[in-house]
């Protein structure tokens, strides 16, 4: 049947028997017409590509040295790190932009078309990342204005912390646990932001019995409080009777403390107030009511 049909067909069998070397001829034409084509790039643009290279190489290590010099001056005028490093950041990045147009204008490249390529997709973007951009927004708003720093005490939205770190899109801080809390930077922009600097209050308070003489008791107080060294700079302690309560006359103790050691801070004054108290002999009364039966005649 094979031979039938080769007999019958003999243009279909020369045919199949060209195609091969069609084929093989029609891949080098390719092959050479792509060598052609680079090696005229090359012979054409070489020297405007070295040129594009080395300006690009220059102009990168240009803006480094120059960043760095933005950081040496704003640490030297005793600026917030956090805007230092955003002022020597944003300076190399505009340096490198600027040396990327020109590198391409030294290709025979224009910038026109992706100028509007970059303006149509940043519009777009925009749209579908307004919530992003509102924090980044934020960012810099807090950057510029600094209404806090890093090492401040803050509080916003009920969460408190000391500020570790400041970025564009958003604020780290650390509780009296130690634990990172994220807060994005729209949360804090317009809302009422509490700034305690180093310190955090710390309130205290102890009922004592009304037998005992309360500003004696305000007196112990005061130094057991200054001997156990946990008062911030910010200011002196608060000491004095707070309340005429049922059961005892309650004495408050209010001080500003170092925020990363509140809680130590705490336990230790508790510590101190109860064996004051009881080295003294002044009594801590439990709640309690005396009931008096009238008998009548």
């Amino acid at each position: 049947m094979f031979e039938k049909v080769a007999s019958e067909s003999p243009v279909v069998e020369k045919t199949l028997s060209l195609a091969p070397t069609d084929l093989l001829r029609q891949e080098i034409d390719q092959v050479s017409y792509i060598y052609n084509i680079i090696v005229n790039f090359f012979a054409n643009y070489t020297f405007q590509l070295i040129g594009a290279f080395i300006i690009f190489a220059l102009g990168y290590i240009v803006a480094g040295k120059i960043s760095n010099v933005v950081l040496r001056l704003c640490t030297k005028h005793k600026l917030d790190i956090t805007l230092s490093q955003f002022l020597a950041s944003t300076t190399k990045m505009l340096i490198v932009i600027m040396i990327t147009v020109i590198s391409l204008s030294k290709l025979g490249i224009s910038v026109t078309p992706f100028i509007a390529a970059i303006g149509a997709i940043s519009l777009g973007a925009g749209l579908a990342l307004q919530g992003l951009l509102a924090n980044y927004a934020a960012g810099f708003n807090i950057i510029i204005i600094r209404p806090f720093v890093v090492g401040d005490t803050i509080t916003v939205r009920g969460v408190t912390g000391i500020v570790k770190e400041v970025l564009l899109a958003y604020t780290i801080i650390h509780d009296q646990d130690g634990v990172a809390i994220t807060i994005p930077n729209k949360h804090i922009v317009g809302e009422i932001l509490h700034n305690s600097k180093h310190d955090s209050l710390l309130e205290l308070t102890v009922g004592i019995a009304y037998k005992e003489d309360p500003l004696q008791v305000v007196t112990i107080l005061e130094k057991t409080i200054e001997e156990l060294n946990i008062v911030g700079e910010s200011r002196e302690p608060q000491i004095g009777i707070s309340e005429f309560a049922d059961s005892s006359i309650n004495i408050s103790i209010r001080l500003w403390t170092p925020t990363a050691n509140y809680y130590d801070a705490k336990f230790k004054a508790y510590k101190a107030i109860y064996l004051a108290l009881k080295e003294n002999n002044i009594e801590i009364p439990f709640p309690q009511r005396d009931v008096h039966l009238i008998s009548q005649a």
